[in-house]
């Protein structure tokens, strides 16, 4: 069976304006970023929402968690924006069982060509496959339970919480 990819926006999609020096949404880049990556795996992607996470509302993680739990496929992967997506990852683990849902998402968007989005995606697809059902979060190569994570800002990375 296929991987759902749920396209959630976040920094993964931004676009530059050169004019404005403003980030902004337009398509998401996600088979591009299959295609390069030359993945074989037999995905479907969704669009759910283009949005910056720090501007995700309960109703938009309300939509995620729907998505999730209607998904056909038992292996989901969301691209998500960095700032709250250990929020969603607690919402999609507090109503969705007997799935793998990952998370992942990037500190420098695709379209400026140096992004670990690339990265990101392809370790989110590899482990939504061998991961047991639960909800986690994979960021620069390392895999977390969803409760066990967060954002460390002054590094620009993901660490494991006790």
């Amino acid at each position: 069976m296929a991987i759902r990819i749920l396209v959630t926006g976040g920094t993964f999609d931004k676009e530059y304006n050169e004019h404005t020096g403003e980030l902004f949404f337009k398509d998401t880049h996600i088979a591009e970023m299959l295609r390069l990556g030359r993945s074989r795996v037999e995905v479907t992607i969704r669009t759910i929402m283009m949005v910056d996470s720090l501007e995700t509302t309960d109703t938009d993680r309300a939509l995620i968690v729907q998505n999730c739990f209607r998904s056909q496929e038992d292996q989901i992967v969301i691209t998500h924006g960095t700032d709250t997506m250990t929020e969603t990852a607690a919402a999609i683990a507090g109503a969705v069982t007997g799935k793998t849902v990952v998370l992942t998402g990037a500190m420098i968007p695709y379209a400026f060509g140096s992004s670990d989005g690339l990265f990101n995606l392809g370790s989110a697809l590899s482990f939504v496959q061998v991961l047991p059902p639960g909800v986690y979060i994979a960021m620069n190569g390392k895999c977390f339970k969803w409760d066990r994570v967060r954002k460390n800002r002054e590094r620009g990375e993901f660490e494991e919480i006790s």
